[in-house]
């Protein structure tokens, strides 16, 4: 190996720590931005859920009726904390509890009408702000950005399977 070459794979590899330290610090930045801009942005209050809440009622959207545990299960989370989050669900009539047809003594969450109608609204709102914040970007970089952070999401759960949320 010459001095040359050595030269080029040490401005490789600091060019390589400068792009992690920008992505640890743009990741940080977004999850910060992310929260505020969804409270005080395009999504009025009436239109908004917090994320555990939004995270809970797509869960249930797409399986349906499911018992607590395996509700916690899911989204890599404890029974104790799905039934904390779940609580003012049900006192906002946006999640019932329903007979468990298999055992008679269980009850299981499913998504009310309600809920469901809420869960389109919020979901419609989001979807607004995504348009707006992405009004300048071409169709072809918002599928790019969508197809990396998905990719991200991926990995994220790769590394730590036990946070669940599958997407």
């Amino acid at each position: 190996m010459t001095t040359d070459d050595s030269g080029e794979q040490a401005d490789r590899a600091e060019a390589a720590e400068q792009v992690y330290e920008r992505l640890q610090y743009q990741t940080a930045l977004f999850a910060r931005r992310a929260e505020r801009v969804r409270m005080g942005g395009v999504v009025d209050q009436q239109n908004s859920l917090d994320r555990a809440a939004y995270l809970l009622l797509n869960r249930l959207e797409r399986e349906g009726p499911v018992g607590v545990k395996a509700l916690a299960q899911a989204m890599g989370i404890d029974s104790s904390t799905v039934t904390r989050q779940v609580a003012p669900l049900v006192e906002g009539g946006l999640v019932d509890r329903v007979p468990n047809p298999n055992d008679g003594r269980a009850v299981l969450l499913a998504l009310s009408g309600l809920g469901r109608e809420r869960l389109y609204q919020v979901r419609e709102a989001r979807q607004a702000l995504m348009r707006e914040l992405l009004a300048d970007w071409t169709e072809e970089e918002r599928e790019q950005f969508t197809s990396l952070l998905t990719r991200f999401n991926q990995s994220m759960r790769a590394f730590n399977p036990s946070v669940g949320l599958e997407g």
